[in-house]
């Protein structure tokens, strides 16, 4: 069984194809039922039509017109897999409609199609809200960023501006001596506190665009971009003055974002808006401060949280308001992105939460000169063969499921917005209770995971089906609707052929997402490895060479393995922020991309072979005649063995008779350019040899197959406590041995 099928022609993957006809056979299986789905992902073939879809009438339904669906040429009448009702087709249709004549919903690869419906949006909303108390060369950098984007906006898009450091200013950018709007940055602001001391008052939902007052603020690109960039040029750090000690500058983030997002919750509700928050340092002042003002206090480490030490007191109260933040952006539509450069943490660890519920982005940087902030700032502006931006505004999925199996919930970038019904599981995972979800923001790359439960019993090797229909404002103005229906198999009796239908990467994400949003320790890990592992394995019982797994399950105990000693579940060494990050990146990225972060890829290149070859990512990959390259999703590594270095330092590579040498160079170089071009965020680019400081970007996820001995260390050898990938499944085998 082909299980990446539907990836390509629905963007869809499910951890079991086959599926169990009861619960107590889904719960043997440890693995849980769902699927990874991709909304905007550019399928094959994708039909794209404008009118309005054809929907089931019954009151609890609502599924669209798809090829699964039974249909009665005489009768002209269609039957609904998701409630069993018998629909009329409308008047135009039930006139043409034969088995010869079908609409573009009913041809068979129409199983993804996309409306472009009568409705329309207003253009985009782009709010910038920029840190200004950041050391003049980073705002410098910042203020170059934002003044490319720019140029990069649809000339229709709407653009506000703020800037924030120990008060928040929001700028006008009507006038012809553009002038600013002070609030405090000591409190937090209701929609109609800033649309008061804005001016314009309580306007209600305009959807057409903002009031004329409310215009002073949110203008198109191409009515204000000279008065915006000019304002750039001349904007100046916050001086702000501070007295005696050395102190942190005073910076207000909270209050700053609850003024953006009130202005956008009076004049842009429910439309086509995004928050994009650019920040250098900690909250220090007001609501979501994370750290006082006295550089003597540090920042709250995972220790001091698990403590509960002095310096993590502000932080349950900087998770609670930030999560009333996410609530007043999802009941808006407002999508939140935060852009984070700084050496030390700003809080994100508090923030993440606004990004996980509006589904906006998040990118973490050392520096906003670094190609991670300021390439990943300019992809978002990327446009299409059209012209048009690559990104979704304001989206809703609606799950709709055969009476067989039920919905549990979903996980990745959205919110649930609490709709009930006949599709609603008892069971509980994630954003769940509901069969409707707001995501704010997404991309081709939005990815989410819903699981599913059989709740009763089901006739071996029926049939179940599948709809999610994701409503969304496209960047051209247009509301579309992508509708993707597929169906899958029940096992035959005692589930002898479900192992056909594993598809092991789609469970090692789906596992992976569920033990980072409830934060499962390794233990849990373990305990379904081995119960999986038990029930799939071929083995004689205490013959520990007999073990074998079918290459459907191979691979999933490395995954495990990977998972187990990756930064999405070990706290140790990193920050809260980073933590943050990584995990809200693996919480929304497709099923590639979330396997490199968990197992990150391995390719070795050498005068050997022509092209570069995968190899294992073990110690022993490491060798001194050849250069390697290592894609951890979050930053790619160019690493130099020792002979290759040495050849450089020599500058072979510059001699003519060493052609070759320099070809060899130049391969994983542009390669890793390649990655740095198409992924979002930009990963950070790091180029290292054996032996050299940035080597243990690489040490650090190889598989530590030689550790060394006690009495004496071989070269090469890492260095850890960590057990290696073989120790492990030899110990993965002696407990499913043992039963």
């Amino acid at each position: 069984m082909d299980v990446r099928a539907n990836e390509s022609s629905n963007g869809i993957r499910m951890s079991w194809n086959i599926w169990p006809c009861n619960k107590a056979d889904a719960a043997k299986l440890s693995i849980p039922l769902g699927c990874i789905y991709t909304p905007l992902k550019g399928v094959d073939n994708l039909q794209l039509v404008q009118y309005e879809p054809v929907r089931c009438k019954a009151s609890t339904c609502g599924a669209v017109l798809n090829p699964s669906c039974s249909v009665d040429f005489r009768t002209k009448l269609w039957g609904c897999k998701f409630c069993g009702t018998s629909n009329p087709f409308p008047a135009h249709y039930a006139e043409h409609i034969s088995e010869t004549r079908l609409p573009p919903e009913l041809y068979p690869q129409s199983t993804t199609i996309e409306y472009i419906l009568a409705a329309v949006s207003a253009p985009p909303v782009f709010f910038l809200v920029l840190d200004v108390t950041v050391i003049e060369d980073e705002l410098e950098q910042a203020k170059d960023s934002l003044q490319q984007s720019l140029a990069m906006m649809p000339q229709n898009a709407l653009v506000g501006f703020i800037t924030f450091g120990a008060h928040v200013y929001v700028h006008e950018l009507a006038a012809q001596s553009p002038h600013a709007f002070a609030f405090r940055g000591s409190k937090e602001y209701s929609s109609q506190q800033v649309a008061y001391q804005l001016g314009f008052g309580q306007q209600g939902n305009r959807q057409g665009g903002a009031s004329a007052a409310a215009a002073r603020f949110l203008m198109p690109v191409a009515d204000c971009e000279f008065t915006l960039m000019s304002l750039l040029d001349d904007l100046a750090r916050d001086s702000w003055p501070q007295s005696g000690t050395p102190k942190r500058p005073q910076l207000c983030t909270g209050a700053a974002l609850s003024v953006a997002l009130g202005l956008l919750e009076t004049t842009y509700r429910q439309s086509s808006a995004r928050i994009l928050l650019v920040v250098g340092g900690p909250c220090n002042v007001g609501p979501g401060m994370v750290v006082g003002e006295e550089l003597a206090e540090t920042i709250r480490s995972h220790l001091d949280l698990q403590k509960d030490r002095p310096n993590a007191k502000y932080s349950k109260a900087a998770s609670k308001f930030y999560g009333s933040l996410a609530s007043r952006a999802v009941s808006s539509g407002i999508g939140l992105d935060i852009f984070a450069c700084s050496l030390d943490q700003v809080g994100l660890h508090e923030m993440k939460v606004m990004s996980d519920k509006t589904g906006g982005y998040m990118v973490m940087s050392d520096s906003f000169s670094m190609s991670v902030f300021k390439d990943s700032f300019r992809k978002m502006f990327d446009c299409d063969e059209n012209g048009y931006l690559q990104i979704g505004f304001n989206a809703y999925v609606d799950i709709f499921t055969s009476p067989d199996f039920k919905c549990a919930g979903a996980l990745g970038g959205l919110s649930s917005t609490q709709k009930k019904g006949t599709f609603v599981s008892e069971v509980e995972v994630g954003e769940a209770g509901t069969s409707q979800w707001q995501v704010g923001a997404l991309d081709k790359n939005t990815t989410m995971a819903f699981y599913f439960d059989v709740p009763g019993n089901v006739a071996p090797n029926s049939q179940g089906y599948l709809q999610l229909q994701t409503y969304y404002s496209h960047p051209s103005g247009q509301k579309r609707l992508r509708v993707t229906t597929i169906s899958h198999r029940y096992a035959s009796p005692n589930m002898a052929n479900i192992a056909n239908g594993f598809d092991q990467e789609a469970a090692a994400v789906l596992t992976a997402r569920q033990a980072v949003y409830h934060g499962h320790g390794q233990e849990v890990i373990d305990r379904m490895l081995i119960k999986l592992v038990s029930k799939f394995a071929d083995y004689r019982k205490d013959r520990a060479d007999t073990f074998k797994l079918s290459e459907e399950f191979a691979a999933f105990p490395q995954f495990m393995y990977h998972l187990r000693r990756s930064h999405f579940l070990q706290t140790f060494g990193t920050s809260p922020d980073e933590t943050a990050y990584y995990r809200t990146i693996i919480m929304r990225e497709n099923t590639l991309n979330s396997l490199v972060m968990i197992q990150p890829a391995l390719l070795e290149y050498s005068f050997k072979h022509e092209l570069p070859q995968p190899v294992a990512l073990d110690v022993q990959s490491l060798k001194n005649d050849i250069i390697l390259l290592m894609d951890t999703f979050f930053c790619v590594v160019v690493w130099r063995g020792e002979q290759i270095q040495r050849w450089c330092d020599a500058k072979y590579q510059d001699d003519e008779q060493y052609a070759s040498f320099k070809t060899l160079l130049q391969a994983p170089a542009t390669d890793a350019k390649q990655i740095l071009t198409d992924r979002f965020p930009v990963p950070k680019f790091i180029q290292t040899s054996a032996g050299g400081s940035q080597a243990r970007f690489v040490t650090a996820k190889v598989n530590p197959s030689n550790t060394g001995g006690a009495s004496a260390i071989e070269p090469g050898a890492v260095i850890t406590d960590d057990q290696s990938l073989r120790a492990f499944m030899d110990h993965l085998i002696k407990l499913v041995m043992k039963g």
